[in-house]
């Protein structure tokens, strides 16, 4: 068997067996709800980084440093 096989197999496992183990609990995974709302706010945290980002480098360029 190649042994990059092996790898992926033992990959496949593990994973396999924590899908199994947060099945069994599944107060011991985030709930969907949680998962969306964070997402949506590293959403608008990046998108108001963005405009700060352009403002200030519109300002920057607009700076006039000599003749």
């Amino acid at each position: 068997m190649f042994p990059e096989l092996t790898v992926l197999k033992n990959l496949i496992g593990v994973l396999f067996a924590r899908w199994q183990a947060l099945r069994a609990d599944p107060e011991a995974a985030y709930s969907t709800e949680t998962v969306i709302v964070t997402a949506l706010l590293a959403a608008l945290a990046l998108t108001a980084v963005g405009i700060i980002v352009a403002k200030v480098v519109a300002k920057a360029n607009s700076i006039t440093t000599g003749p």
